[in-house]
């Protein structure tokens, strides 16, 4: 599908320096085991900003990305900004690291797409959104089991990739306790071969 071209510029600037100047802060994680592209890992609590949105599989990450850039960029009561270098701060004009990955997961007849905010806030801290469509979750610790693959973003290789996980987890005996989600972690300038996407499914520990 023909994405917008202020949505692609947005998410260049987010993702392009992720291996240079700018280092992007990743939800923080334990590996329990690893089987070559399967992980077990351990999630710390975080926090997300998060949205629904109508469309399907292949629309609903770049529906949802405005609005949700939006309030990272200062759509919110205290007109934080989170700016892409600047380290973390304390200052009216504040200024912190962007987050990786963008999440997606399916909602009923809706998709809920997410921002993880960065571990220096908390929710009491976080700015509350100017949209009502934006909210924030507090996320707890939680076990995930996991398949990482390149390609491109597609329901096709989605599927694909999670009938394999889906495989895995019932060969290793674990008990799914949660809604799948899929995670991208580049920008869509990046060679499809060069991009990094997960899929994660909660389990029980």
């Amino acid at each position: 599908m023909q994405r917008s071209p202020l949505i692609i510029f947005i998410m260049v600037i987010i993702f392009s320096g992720v291996h240079s100047a700018m280092a992007v802060e990743e939800a923080s994680y334990e590996v329990v085991k690893v089987e070559g592209s399967f992980e077990v890992r351990d999630y710390a609590p975080h926090i997300l900003a998060e949205t629904l949105v109508d469309g399907d599989f292949d629309e609903a990450g770049s529906n949802a990305f405005r609005r949700l850039f939006r309030y990272i960029s200062g759509d919110n009561r205290s007109q934080t900004k989170i700016a892409m270098t600047a380290p973390v701060s304390q200052q009216p004009n504040e200024k912190i690291d962007m987050t990786a990955p963008v999440g997606q997961q399916k909602s009923g007849d809706q998709w809920l797409v997410s921002f993880m905010m960065p571990a220096s806030y908390d929710m009491g801290t976080l700015p509350a959104p100017d949209d009502p469509l934006v909210t924030l979750r507090q996320v707890p610790a939680r076990r995930m089991a996991t398949i990482g693959y390149s390609g491109f973003w597609s329901e096709k290789n989605y599927q694909k990739n999670k009938i394999k996980l889906d495989s895995w987890i019932q060969k290793e005996g674990l008990t799914v306790n949660g809604e799948t989600i899929w995670a991208r972690y580049n920008a869509p300038f990046v060679p499809w071969f060069m991009r990094r996407n997960e899929i994660l499914v909660p389990v029980s520990k």
